[in-house]
C-alpha cells in the first residue's frame, strides 16, 4: 500500500508534495498572523484575535501603518489599546508594521495570515487582496473568520462615526470597555 492512501474506502495514489511553495524553515509552533489597523480595536476585532488565537500556538496581531490614512489613534496608541484589549490571550503578541503584510508575515516566521470578514460587505476586497498575497508569497496561506454574527456589522469605520453620538453603556456594545474612555479623549481633541 505504499504511496496510496485511503479515503472513505476509495484508494487515491498520493501526490507528490510541491516543494517550492516550502521556502520558510520548518518550526514546531504554529504561528499565525492577523493584521489590520485597528483603529480602534472594535468587538469584532477581539472575536476574530480570540478565535484565531485558540487556532494556532502563537497568533502575532499587527497593527499596520496606512500612510494613506489619517487614523484616530497613532500606531503606539493602537498598540497600546490591543495590547491591553488582548492581555488575557496567553499566546497573543501585538507587534506595529509598515509595509506589505506578507512580507511581515514572512518576517513574524509564520506561513497563515488571518482576516476578518463581515458578511458581503469584505468579501470581494479581501479575495482580491488574497489574489495579490498569493502572487507575492505563495507559502503563505490566508484563513478566514467571519465575525460572529453579533459583531457582523461592526466596523471601524462605523464607530467613528457613532462615538460623538452614543453614550458609553451603548458604545460597550462595539468596543471593549478600555477604549471608551480612550475614544472619548480623541473624539474631544479633534473637537
Amino acid at each position: 500500500m505504499t504511496g496510496y492512501h485511503g479515503y472513505g474506502g476509495r484508494r487515491t495514489r498520493a501526490r507528490p508534495h510541491n516543494r517550492s511553495y516550502n521556502t520558510m524553515p520548518k518550526s514546531n509552533s504554529r504561528i499565525a498572523v492577523y493584521t489590520g489597523s485597528f483603529d480602534p480595536i472594535t468587538l469584532g476585532h477581539l472575536n476574530v484575535i480570540e478565535r484565531g488565537s485558540r487556532l494556532v500556538d502563537r497568533l502575532i496581531v499587527g497593527i499596520g501603518i496606512n500612510t494613506g490614512k489619517q487614523p484616530l489613534f497613532t500606531p503606539e496608541e493602537r498598540v497600546e489599546l490591543v495590547r491591553h484589549a488582548t492581555e488575557k490571550f496567553g499566546n497573543v503578541d501585538v507587534r506595529q508594521f509598515s509595509g506589505l503584510a506578507v512580507r511581515f508575515v514572512r518576517e513574524c516566521g509564520a506561513r497563515v495570515m488571518i482576516r476578518g470578514i463581515r458578511p458581503l460587505s469584505d468579501v470581494q476586497a479581501e479575495l482580491t487582496m488574497t489574489m495579490a498575497n498569493r502572487q507575492l508569497d505563495p507559502s503563505i496561506e490566508t484563513v478566514f473568520l467571519m465575525a460572529d454574527e453579533e459583531f457582523a456589522h461592526v466596523s471601524s469605520s462605523l464607530i467613528k462615526e457613532i462615538a460623538p453620538l452614543a453614550d458609553n453603556e451603548e458604545l460597550a456594545r462595539f468596543v471593549p470597555p478600555e477604549v471608551i474612555e480612550r475614544l472619548r479623549q480623541k473624539m474631544a481633541e479633534r473637537g
